[in-house]
């Protein structure tokens, strides 16, 4: 792929990595043609993005699983090289029933797919995947621990997501079958252009999106504002839950570095910066932000909560192929903080 200018459509532009996404886009100077689902929504990533001028347009996509969903969309004056496909849904408040997760992600995949093979100028398409299609959440890790790589599958199944009464196991399955199809697509199809998925663990962070109240942040970062800032420092310290994450403005660069690198396509990589625990979490906390010292959990101060035979996963190719060197922990998780206590107070921050 050349060095020049690329256009890139982009879906799921108003959401949190989507936003993120945006922003390093045009940061290095790429033309973008933002999906969004309605026009309120291209007037709030305009206001966003203010000064992002000719090189950010839009086209409204109000259901992304309708058939030929995208074919507008497609249609621009200057052709679209590369496509980056982060619209899923991942907001449970938002869903009725296991179909809101499943059809999005699988359907919206696949009229992403189907409608690129009409535009010969796309090069290469990324798709923002994640762990849960790569981790069996089940298993438990042999002595030494567990290495998860890019050859792995959730080995979930169509009739144990039918049976789930949770929603984050028919969440894992959507990515999972999402990805999947995707794969599947590009084995059957034999398009002109080429695949990248990337898959990052739980992604936290700062927010470019304007929300009015902490209600509505994304599921990631709504965990850190219930778990340890709504808290007290004597509650009992949330469980890990999936400990392995990444800051958001590491995965967007991860898709900038995913438009330019030849070499990455047709790859699934891992984005990820590591482990980091609850404990972990609560004591940059506390040690960072006094106003949080009677309102983090204090647990066990510098405990290793990590399981006794660890998973971890493997991002060399994030490192080797994309080049990414990772945000600390502490960058992640103070500055989410301070901009979650400023939108407690009435300011969102932007």
């Amino acid at each position: 792929m050349s060095q020049t200018k690329h256009r890139v459509l982009l879906t799921g532009a108003n959401g949190f990595i989507g936003n993120h996404i945006l922003a390093q886009l045009l940061s290095a100077g790429f033309s973008v043609r933002a999906i969004v689902r309605s026009q309120s929504k291209a007037d709030s990533l305009l206001q966003t993005h203010s000064s992002a001028g000719h090189n950010l347009d839009f086209s409204i996509v109000p259901d992304i699983t309708a058939h030929d969903a995208f074919t507008e969309a497609y249609q621009s004056e200057d052709p679209v090289d590369t496509v980056i496909h982060t619209a899923s849904p991942f907001l449970y408040r938002e869903v009725n029933n296991n179909h809101d997760l499943l059809d999005p992600a699988i359907k919206g995949t696949m009229e992403i797919l189907k409608g690129a093979k009409n535009v010969p100028s796309i090069k290469r398409i990324i798709i923002l995947s994640s762990i849960a299609a790569i981790m069996d959440y089940s298993e438990t890790s042999p002595p030494g621990g567990r290495l998860w790589t890019d050859r792995d599958w959730n080995p979930v199944t169509w009739e144990e997501t039918s049976q789930a009464e949770d929603y984050s196991t028919v969440y894992r399955a959507s990515k999972t079958f999402s990805e999947k199809a995707a794969w599947e697509f590009m084995k059957e199809q034999k398009p002109h252009f080429d695949l990248v998925s990337l898959n990052p663990p739980m992604v936290y962070g700062p927010i470019l999106h304007p929300i009015s109240e902490v209600s509505q942040l994304n599921e990631s970062n709504l965990r850190i504002w219930d778990l340890f800032i709504n808290s007290s420092k004597g509650a009992e310290l949330p469980p890990n839950g999936v400990y392995s994450y990444v800051d958001v403005r590491d995965i967007a660069l991860a898709h900038v570095r995913a438009v330019l690198k030849p070499e990455v396509g047709n790859k699934r990589v891992i984005v990820g910066a590591g482990s980091v625990t609850s404990q972990e979490i609560a004591d940059i906390l506390r040690s960072e932000i006094p106003a949080l010292a009677g309102r983090t959990p204090v647990g066990n101060l510098g405990e290793n909560t990590l399981p006794i035979n660890p998973y971890s996963v493997d991002i060399g190719p994030a490192r080797d192929i994309l080049g990414l060197e990772f945000l600390s922990k502490k960058a992640t998780f103070v500055d989410l903080a301070r901009q979650l206590l400023e939108i407690e107070k009435g300011n969102t921050g932007h």
